[in-house]
């Protein structure tokens, strides 16, 4: 016992920069675990989605204002038929006309064949 405690003087700046480093390295490890996990469920908000339902979806959280977003395409054997799209912004009338542009220039869809809607949070 008296060995050990002679050590811990000697050596009490090796000791605490070891510990320093010990609870740096857990730190970085625990947010880049909780980086991925957030990736993980954001792809999984993905799932049964068609390719263009994810771009879109993509783009249109991006534009100032709109959030969070959800879209359903309804496609036909002529081409798009319908689209629907739930966000947080729906209710600015600015927002909801830059969504409308978006996905009517994006998909070629007349602006008749889509509505928004606001999310329920």
């Amino acid at each position: 016992m008296r060995k050990v405690l002679d050590f811990v003087k000697n050596n009490k700046k090796i000791i605490i920069v070891t510990i320093l480093i010990i609870i740096l390295v857990g730190t970085v490890y625990f947010i880049n675990k909780s980086k991925d996990s957030s990736a993980v469920s954001s792809v999984s908000s993905f799932e049964g989605k068609s390719e263009t339902e994810i771009k879109l979806t993509k783009i249109l959280s991006c534009i100032d204002g709109v959030g969070k977003t959800e879209v359903m395409i309804n496609e036909g054997k002529d081409g798009i038929e319908g689209v629907v799209i739930v966000c947080q912004g729906a209710d600015s009338i600015m927002t909801k006309n830059n969504i409308l542009n978006a996905v009517s220039t994006a998909l070629n869809v007349d602006k008749k064949n889509i509505v928004i809607y606001s999310m329920n949070l």
